[in-house]
């Protein structure tokens, strides 16, 4: 019998919900929250009944009942560095994600809502691949100071589904493939599978690896320093320039790949920012097909900005020689968290323990 499950994505602005029977949406619902709504609460935890009440109201509205659900899924948040897979949403599991062990993001609040909605219909709920899915190589972890350490905070849900995706559809196991998925949204994440394991990657979040249309990506650490301490900025102006502000925003003014091709047709500036971009993560692909001996199965384009025919003839043309390409474009993370959830339901896998991490 098919599963009906419930599944929670909740960003800054809004909240993405979706029914789904096994890998069949029923429907999707995009809940726009206004500045001035999310303006009344202090911190991101503080949101929960007011995104809760959202989220049910909906529902009803569209005759849900939602005592047929039989698992509710959330999206994973800024957790302790945890491998991917589905998680049991436990007490430490939901307490970290209260707090925000690592940092405060709307994601967070992905796995409280499927508990406390899960709670009171007596089913199971889970997290899925999390924003922290950490199993990076140890040598990956090396910065070049011992006072930092790389970290692993990327588009791992988005990442993993595809990189799955590819496989079945090639016939293969995921667990036997050398993959390198690319990863294009408002942040970029360029990452290297290695059988069932991706172990290295650049924190997409802070600071590291390729800019992206909001995220100015790895900056030369003088001129860095020497900004942070001109008197010019204050820290959380220069978190901002990093993560918000950075990237196609402070060059262009734009977060959107499809400005930025119309502007290159007719701007100089806009051009040599649009190929740099692409420059950047053709750059970055090399390097994990370094991190993979040079023994690559295919590339795999995802993401919002993978619609774009300039970029998909880019990696083509500069990446090809190195694996045939394929491409997924978009985000399909409610899909992601559905399956997520069947394989557990299922007996697929079984649900990972996060207080074994």
């Amino acid at each position: 019998m098919a599963k009906t499950i419930l599944i929670i994505n909740p960003g800054s602005t809004s909240t993405k919900i979706g029914v789904f029977e096994d890998e069949t949406e029923v429907f999707d619902e995009t809940l726009r929250h206004s500045t001035e709504e999310i303006a009344q609460y202090d911190t991101i935890y503080d949101q929960k009944d007011f995104r809760k009440n959202v989220i049910l109201d909906v529902l009803k509205e569209k005759n849900f009942d939602i005592n047929t659900v039989d698992v509710v899924v959330g999206r994973g948040g800024l957790l302790k560095p945890i491998p991917g897979g589905t998680y049991a949403t436990t007490p430490e599991l939901l307490e970290d994600l209260k707090v925000g062990v690592q940092g405060q993001h709307a994601s967070n609040l992905g796995g409280v809502l499927a508990y406390e909605i899960a709670q009171e219909i007596n089913v199971p709920s889970y997290i899925v691949d999390p924003v922290v899915v950490d199993e990076l190589q140890d040598v990956a972890r090396v910065s070049g100071h011992p006072e930092i350490e790389r970290t692993s905070i990327f588009h791992a849900l988005n990442q993993k589904a595809v990189a799955k995706r590819f496989a079945k559809e090639s016939g293969k196991n995921y667990d036997e493939l050398n993959l390198i998925v690319v990863h294009m949204g408002g942040g970029v994440s360029v990452g290297a599978h290695k059988n069932g394991k991706i172990i290295d990657v650049a924190n997409a979040l802070d600071g590291d690896g390729p800019f992206s249309p909001e995220r100015s990506g790895g900056l030369p650490s003088g001129a860095l320093a020497k900004l942070c301490f001109s008197g010019k900025y204050t820290e959380a102006e220069v978190k901002k320039m990093i993560n918000g502000n950075g990237g196609f925003n402070a060059y262009l003014g734009s977060n959107d790949m499809r400005d930025v091709v119309k502007m290159a047709e007719k701007d100089d500036k806009a051009k040599l920012v649009m190929d740099a971009f692409h420059y950047q993560l053709a750059k970055e692909i090399g390097a994990m097909s370094v991190v993979l001996d040079g023994k690559v199965d295919q590339i795999i384009l995802t993401g919002g900005i993978a619609y774009n025919a300039i970029t998909q003839e880019y990696f083509k043309e500069h990446t090809g020689f190195i694996a045939d390409i394929s491409i997924y474009p978009g985000e399909d993370e409610l899909l992601a968290l559905a399956q997520g959830a069947l394989n557990v339901m299922n007996g697929v896998e079984e649900a990972k323990d996060y207080s074994q991490y």
